[in-house]
């Protein structure tokens, strides 16, 4: 029991210094997206197919919610870049039935909205929020 306790102890100190959520709804909008092109993959090599922008776009999606999890203090632009694809994956690959838009549009705000934790008990002062935002004029007085 005592494993498993601290297993998730260890899960739960790793989702809260990442955009979590975000990257989370923006992979679970990839897997829609990419659904329909991989339905289509038979006319995905004829010209003129857009089927192609729908593998990039859904592939785009996936790669911005991996990266989340891996770098998150990219998250403002990793979200922002996860949106657009998502919006633009209604040409590609009619946006997984829009399902799939939705669902990165609601992870790319996610991930956007997301702000480090950095105001912990034995982090440096340099390191807090409320530090980081001062000017440097009002910090020497």
């Amino acid at each position: 029991m005592g494993i498993i306790r601290s297993s998730w102890q260890a899960f739960g100190r790793w989702r809260k210094r990442r955009p979590f959520w975000g990257a989370t709804f923006l992979l679970l909008s990839s897997l829609v997206i990419l659904w329909i092109p991989m339905q289509l993959y038979e006319i995905s090599l004829v010209p003129g197919s857009m089927v192609f922008a729908g593998f990039f776009l859904g592939g785009m999606v996936m790669l911005m919610g991996i990266l989340s999890y891996a770098m998150p203090r990219l998250s403002t632009l990793l979200g922002i870049i996860g949106m657009f694809s998502a919006i633009l994956s209604i040409m590609g690959a009619l946006g997984g039935f829009l399902v799939g838009t939705i669902l990165g549009i609601i992870g790319g705000a996610l991930c956007i909205a997301w702000r480090p934790q950095w105001a912990e008990a034995d982090a440096p002062a340099a390191h807090h929020e409320a530090a980081a935002d001062k000017e440097p004029s009002a910090a020497i007085d």
